[in-house]
């Protein structure tokens, strides 16, 4: 299976990995905030709180992937596809949010702690528990290595999966023990889970946003394998970043000997630059040695 072949294909499990768990989310969690209402649980509200915005999060990715389908137009010539990015940032914050606000309610119910239902919320989290790894499954048969909405997506899934585990722990010890503190307790410990994903995702996607180098190639490694080309002399204004997630890009400049072949060079140059690094988006300038760069000096470095 060819590259592109295989980025169709990633593209549509994507898809239907979030459309489903994105339905699988949406149905539980109308159950799940009238359990905590009834139970009183902030470890079971607060897993309703992160199921709603999973809900959101799962919607938010969906749209983004079927936003970057649009086609590339004049004014937006690249498309649509960094709009998944954006997604993926605005999930990540969303986490954050999340987890500051289940410190605040956790701080007010460790001080005063409220009569919990115990039998009512662990049987709801236990659902809950099996409706996320469900969830989680479904979007583990997605591209969530390479593709960073889907991996935002995930580890919504995973922090409302550990709140269930989370919330099942108190229920059982308020139960056993009349241990009120767990639920506040087990919340924070969630909300520390939560908020360490959400920095993740937040960093990862600023990183893209910001035109950063992709962590799985380094500038000086394929500077050295372009220099390594025969006739090459010289390579600069070497820049690599990523439109989207899969989607590497890289510009640069290659100074020639005077009397070398530039088309020879050049597919020489992308074939290195797609087989060995995985760029189809590349732009190369090739000069000849005498020429030089046509710009300012300055600018050739």
């Amino acid at each position: 299976m060819g590259h592109g072949q295989s980025q169709d294909h990633h593209h549509t499990g994507n898809k239907k990995a979030l459309m489903w768990a994105f339905f699988l989310i949406a149905s539980f969690m109308i159950v799940e905030v009238i359990g905590g209402i009834l139970t009183n649980s902030l470890a079971l509200l607060s897993d309703a709180g992160h199921m709603l915005s999973d809900a959101a999060a799962l919607g938010l990715s969906f749209l983004a992937i079927k936003m970057g389908e649009k086609k590339a137009t004049n004014s937006k010539t690249f498309g649509y596809k960094r709009f998944e990015i954006i997604a993926a940032s605005i999930n990540g914050m969303t986490l954050l949010l999340i987890s500051l606000y289940i410190f605040y309610e956790a701080y007010h119910r460790i001080l005063e702690p409220p009569a919990v239902q115990s039998m009512g919320m662990l049987i709801i989290s236990s659902i809950g528990l099996l409706v996320n790894i469900a969830a989680a499954f479904i979007l583990m048969k997605g591209d969530k290595d390479h593709n960073l909405n889907v991996r935002s997506a995930f580890l919504h899934v995973l922090g409302d999966l550990l709140g269930s585990i989370g919330a099942i722990s108190a229920a059982v010890l308020i139960y056993f023990f009349g241990w009120g503190i767990a639920d506040p307790l087990a919340s924070i410990i969630v909300a520390i889970l939560i908020l360490i994903s959400g920095l993740r995702v937040v960093k990862e996607s600023f990183h893209i946003l910001m035109e950063g180098t992709p962590s799985h190639l380094n500038t000086n490694e394929i500077k050295q394998k372009l220099l390594g080309i025969s006739s090459v002399k010289d390579v600069h204004d070497l820049h690599v970043w990523t439109i989207t997630s899969g989607f590497p890009s890289l510009s640069c400049h290659l100074v020639i000997e005077h009397e070398s072949s530039h088309d020879t060079i050049l597919h020489e140059a992308q074939s290195v630059l797609h087989d060995e690094y995985g760029i189809e988006h590349s732009t190369i300038q090739v000069e000849g040695e005498r020429e030089g760069c046509p710009g300012h000096r300055e600018n050739c470095n």
